[in-house]
């Protein structure tokens, strides 16, 4: 049976270094950092004290909305809807009425590591305890529920195909990506609206405090903080934000004449079992190699096409091996190695939304032909300094690039990849 092609047509992006595409580039280009001091980690005797969250957002929703449009109901939600109508408008998309039908044809996986975190301890936990339940509202459940995030985008775009979101820990971005490659490819779809978000929260950031794998020696210096691939990194800053991507069938995306950016050629998702090394936190290693490899197959392409890698790449002492497994995947070492950067670099680990935001973040480097940096990792880690001078430090112009190998890899050992091809008709 004979697949559709699935192509880019709009992104949006709530990030901690810019919101809005054209200021997310712009970011990336200059490797702005979007990490900062959060006093209120500070008050409740964090580690880490410094994270990434999206500023001014209350400035960005009005942007989206009339004063008397909608509230965002907690930052989860909110980032998840800016980003989708950025991702729609930049479609060339309108808005539909209230009155209007459904849009049978269009749907949306978009979705959240931890969601509604920030609601449940700060409302719901307090009103229920208080004895006080008539008090949450009617709201209350939209705004905790796991699709929340989808169910709200539906309402606004009118999306009447498949409306869910997904959570796969760190993997849920580029997995809801991948979800909906495969509806759009199968026909069951001519149009998905894909990708994550995650609100920013102590109490979402709490546990991994707990475990000790966050930054916590550069809350004097927090754009320092994130440094994936560095002999000093000391665990991942959290992050929050949201990416949205448009995908279509490539035959309604020409029928309209739309810009097309990019093309997802090849994607798969897979789990290491928590066997072989892996485990709840820690990758197999035979999983992400597998997961790499049936990704190219998938795409019907060489190792040797792959020009560029966005890592998943956290600051953490998995950075190693994992540049070891992309070496062991592609079979390319030190001397004909891809580049390789990390967009945590400059904005943190933002957990649900993190493979979306890099998502978008890798298909502007192909479609605007650069590599943007990665920052702080000017001391490369001794067990990949052989991988050095593969690693993109500065901004690079690179209008050859043609082929990028996106992945994410999630506690619960689960791991996705995306291999993303410059458009060119």
């Amino acid at each position: 049976m004979k697949e559709n092609r699935v192509v880019v047509t709009g992104m949006g992006v709530v990030s901690p270094n810019a919101t809005g595409l054209d200021n997310f580039e712009k970011a990336l280009r200059n490797g702005k950092s979007g990490i900062r001091f959060i006093p209120r980690l500070e008050e409740l005797k964090f580690s880490c004290q410094i994270g990434g969250v999206p500023e001014n957002f209350d400035k960005t929703w009005a942007d989206y909305f009339d004063t008397n449009g909608p509230s965002y109901q907690n930052d989860n939600i909110g980032y998840a809807s800016v980003a989708a109508l950025e991702a729609w408008h930049d479609a060339g998309l309108s808005l539909p009425k209230d009155d209007d039908p459904a849009d049978w044809d269009s749907g949306t996986i978009l979705g959240c590591g931890i969601c509604g975190m920030e609601t449940i301890a700060s409302k719901v936990v307090p009103t229920v305890n208080a004895g006080k339940v008539r008090r949450l509202g009617s709201q209350a459940v939209e705004r905790v529920m796991g699709s929340g995030v989808s169910a709200n985008i539906a309402g606004l775009l009118g999306l009447g195909n498949q409306v869910t979101s997904n959570s796969s820990a760190c993997s849920t971005g580029t997995e809801a990506i991948i979800d909906a490659t495969w509806r759009i490819r199968a026909g069951l779809a001519k149009r998905m609206v894909a990708g994550g978000s995650e609100g920013a929260s102590p109490y979402t950031w709490g546990g991994f405090d707990s475990m000790r794998v966050l930054a916590r020696k550069f809350n004097d210096q927090p754009e320092k903080g994130s440094r994936p691939m560095s002999a000093s990194a000391c665990g991942f800053v959290p992050g929050a934000g949201a990416g949205a991507l448009v995908l279509e069938d490539l035959e309604t995306a020409l029928a309209r004449g739309v810009r097309i950016y990019a093309e997802i050629t090849g994607a798969m998702l897979n789990c290491g079992g928590q066997r072989g090394g892996g485990s709840m936190t820690a990758p197999n290693p035979e999983g992400v190699v597998r997961c790499i490899k049936d990704a190219l197959g998938d795409a019907g392409i060489s190792p040797d096409e792959i020009d560029m890698i966005n890592g998943h790449l956290t600051a953490t002492f998995a950075d190693p091996q994992e540049v070891i497994n992309w070496s062991t995947a592609l079979k390319r070492g030190p001397d004909n190695f891809p580049y390789i950067n990390s967009t945590k670099s400059m904005i943190g680990h933002c957990l649900g939304a993190a493979g979306a935001i890099e998502t978008a973040a890798a298909v502007l480097e192909l479609h605007k032909g650069f590599i943007h940096p990665s920052v702080n990792c000017g001391d490369i880690h001794p067990e990949i300094e052989s991988f050095g001078a593969r690693i993109s430090r500065t901004c690079m112009d690179y209008p050859e690039l043609k082929t990028i190998a996106k992945a994410s890899f999630g506690f619960g050992d689960v791991n996705s990849c995306l291999i993303i091809k410059k458009w060119e008709e």
